[in-house]
Order: C-alpha cells, then structure tokens, then sequence
C-alpha cells in the first residue's frame, strides 16, 4: 500500500440471485411470491394506499364537511340585559363568570347589546358591540377591552 491508487473497494460485485431456477436453489418454483394472487403476477405492484383490500383510508373519511380552523376564537356571548345580575360589586369580568361556571377557560367573552341596563356596571371583556358600548356608558359604567379580537382580513 504505497499510494492511494492501489487501494481495493471491500464491496463484492455480487450479481443478484437467480430466482426461479429449480427446487434446490431456495428461490425455485414461487421464487418467494407464495401461491397465485396479486403479487405473484409479473410486473405487479403494491398500488400506494392499498390496504390488503380493506376500505383504504382516503374513502372512509368524509369528503365536503368543511375544516376546523386551528386558531379559531371561540367566544361566549353576554346580553347587556344580563350584566346586572350577573356582576359582584359594580365589575363583570372573565374571572367572576368562570366563579359562576359561565365561562370555560378556552372561550373569549363577547358583550351584545340585548337587552337594557340601570346600574353602573364596570365591564371587562374581550369584544364589544357598539350598542353594548353605548348602552354601558349611557348607564355610567365602563367598559374595558383586554384582548382585543382582531378578524383577519383578506387582502386581495
């Protein structure tokens, strides 16, 4: 080994084995392809998605339902007519409405102006309507956004 030129690859030239010629060579007769069928047919292939011949999955799922968005906001809605009832102390917010089993921890809280209101109330939530608005404000109460709830607008 005095140069790199000299060097031999380890790997073997090996031609590939000889199916189907005779018993004795352990590739004879069926040659590893098992009795008739599919598979056993010359220039047959496994189609993608086959599945053994049971339903494949892209027929059992359902086709045209729509889609889940994954950053959809889910949001729970509040009549102004039930603020009052509803508020301990003048304040309405998310952490009293979980207290009362109104309002799950995955869900915004949105203020809809249904309804009247008497009593100064201050409101924190994450929408307003504007009628909710007015009515809050013309009642003395005050209303307060924490997470604003932006739509996403298609600019095209």
């Amino acid at each position: 080994m005095s140069s790199l030129s000299l060097l031999q690859s380890i790997k073997t030239n090996k031609s590939a084995r000889r199916v189907g010629r005779g018993a004795g060579s352990t590739k004879g007769k069926t040659s590893a392809r098992g009795h008739k069928g599919y598979l056993a047919r010359t220039g047959s292939t496994r189609r993608l998605r086959f599945e053994g011949g049971q339903q494949p999955l892209i027929s059992r799922i359902p086709k045209l339902k729509g889609f889940k968005q994954i950053n959809q906001v889910k949001y729970r809605v509040i009549n102004v007519g039930d603020i009052a009832a509803l508020a301990e102390k003048g304040i309405l917010n998310k952490k009293i409405l979980r207290k009362a089993g109104l309002l799950k921890r995955k869900y915004s809280l949105k203020i809809l102006g249904n309804g009247e209101i008497t009593s100064a109330v201050k409101v924190e939530a994450d929408g307003f309507s504007k009628s909710a608005k007015e009515k809050i404000v013309g009642a003395g109460g005050t209303i307060n956004i924490k997470n604003k709830i932006s739509k996403i607008k298609n600019k095209n």
